[in-house]
C-alpha cells in the first residue's frame, strides 16, 4: 500500500513523505478497508509533532478519521458471530493509519456511510457529529424554542453543531473570526451571526435574544467561557466542549453563582470507557436527522485535496485557520476518478 508513515517526529506537515508500505495485517478482530478518503484533524498535526496524548510507538502510520470499502472482515468472524460489515460495505470510522490506502480497523469504530452520501461527506462524520449531538442532546438537554450561542460556528464541530441545534428546534446565533466564515455557518442553518473579533459581541449575542436576556446554552469549543457568562441567561448552560483558542482558561466563578449557570463537559472520545451504552444511541439520533435531511455533510469546497501527497498541504491549511467545516482528502483507488 502507500501511506504517511512517521518514523521520527517533524516540525510540520511539510515534512511528511508518501512512501511503499507493506500492507497492514489486520488482527483477528480487525477489518481491512480500501480508504477513499481521510479527514483532517487538529490533533493529527500535534501527532506527528510529538505533542499530542496519543503517541504511538514508531513507526507508526499518521491520520485517524476514513471512510471507504470492506475489503476483509475479521478472522474471528464466524456464523454464529457474523461481521456486522461484510466485503464491499461502505463505511467510515477512525482508526490510527487513515493516511494510506489501506487501514485496519475494530468493528465498534466503524458505522455504514449514510444512504446518498459520498466517501467525502462520510470521511468526516465520526468525531464532530457525535460531539455535537452528545453535546446539545445529552449535556446540555436542549429543548425546542431556546436559544443557542454556538462559538466557532464554521469549524467541523461548530458546523455540526448548527444543525443539530436548529434540528432540535433551537434558534442559533453562531460566531465567527471572518465574512466567509460567518457566510458558512448562515448557510448550514444559523439565525444570527456575530462576529468575534469584535469585542463587544458578548453585548451584540444577548442584543439579539429576547428582551435581552441572554441565550440559554453556549457551546464552546474555543475557550471563550467567561466572556460567554455575560450572555448567558439565568439557568444557563454553557458547554465545555475544547480550547482551540490555545489555553485552557480561568473562569470567575462569581458570575457562575449569580446567573445560576451550569457548566458542563463533554469528551466524546471517553464515553467508549465510561459509558458505552450511550455510543449507539447518539448515533441512532444522528442517524435520524440525517434521515429527515436535517443535517448534511461539512467538507470544505474552497479548495480540493486529492491524493496522498495532498495531505501535507490540507493540514497546513487546517492548522493555519485558514478552511471551515472539515478538511477531506480525497484519496482515489484503482483508477477511480470521482468519489
Amino acid at each position: 500500500m502507500r501511506g504517511i508513515q512517521v518514523n521520527q517526529y517533524v516540525k510540520g506537515p511539510k515534512e511528511l513523505q508518501v512512501t511503499e508500505l507493506p500492507d497492514p495485517v489486520p488482527r483477528p478482530d480487525q477489518y481491512l478497508i480500501e480508504v477513499h478518503a481521510a479527514a483532517t484533524n487538529f490533533f493529527d498535526i500535534l501527532q506527528i509533532q510529538g505533542k499530542y496524548q496519543n503517541q504511538p510507538p514508531f513507526p507508526w502510520v499518521a491520520g485517524a478519521e476514513f471512510s471507504g470499502v470492506v475489503l476483509a472482515v475479521p478472522s474471528a468472524s464466524s456464523a454464529a458471530n457474523p461481521p456486522r460489515f461484510p466485503v464491499g460495505s461502505r463505511v467510515f470510522g477512525a482508526s490510527q493509519g487513515a493516511y494510506a490506502t489501506r487501514v485496519c480497523v475494530a468493528e465498534p469504530e466503524l458505522l455504514a456511510v449514510p444512504a446518498g452520501w459520498s466517501f467525502a461527506d462520510a470521511a468526516g462524520l465520526f468525531v464532530t457529529a457525535p460531539t455535537s449531538y452528545g453535546a446539545l442532546a445529552l449535556r446540555a438537554r436542549l429543548r425546542a424554542g431556546e436559544w443557542v450561542l454556538v462559538h466557532a460556528a464554521a469549524g467541523g464541530v461548530g458546523l455540526a453543531a448548527v444543525q443539530v441545534a436548529k434540528a432540535l428546534g433551537a434558534t442559533v446565533i453562531a460566531t465567527a473570526g471572518t465574512p466567509r466564515k460567518l457566510e458558512v455557518a448562515r448557510a448550514f442553518g444559523a439565525d444570527h451571526v456575530v462576529d468575534y473579533g469584535d469585542p463587544a459581541w458578548p453585548e451584540r449575542v444577548r442584543a439579539l435574544t429576547p428582551g435581552g436576556r441572554g441565550v440559554d446554552v453556549v457551546y464552546d469549543p474555543v475557550g471563550l467561557v467567561d466572556r460567554s457568562t455575560k450572555c448567558v441567561a439565568w439557568n444557563g448552560r454553557i458547554l465545555v466542549v475544547g480550547f482551540a483558542a490555545g489555553s485552557i482558561e480561568k473562569v470567575a466563578m462569581n458570575k457562575v453563582l449569580l446567573k445560576n449557570i451550569s457548566i458542563v463537559g463533554i469528551h466524546w472520545g471517553a464515553y467508549a470507557r465510561f459509558e458505552r451504552e450511550t455510543i449507539p444511541v447518539v448515533w441512532e439520533g444522528i442517524g435520524q436527522l440525517i434521515a429527515q435531511g436535517k443535517f448534511r455533510g461539512t467538507v470544505f469546497t474552497d479548495r480540493e485535496f486529492v491524493g496522498l501527497e495532498s495531505v501535507a498541504d490540507a493540514l497546513l491549511a487546517l492548522g493555519g485557520r485558514e478552511t471551515w467545516g472539515k478538511v477531506v482528502v480525497k484519496i482515489p483507488q484503482s483508477g477511480e476518478s470521482r468519489l
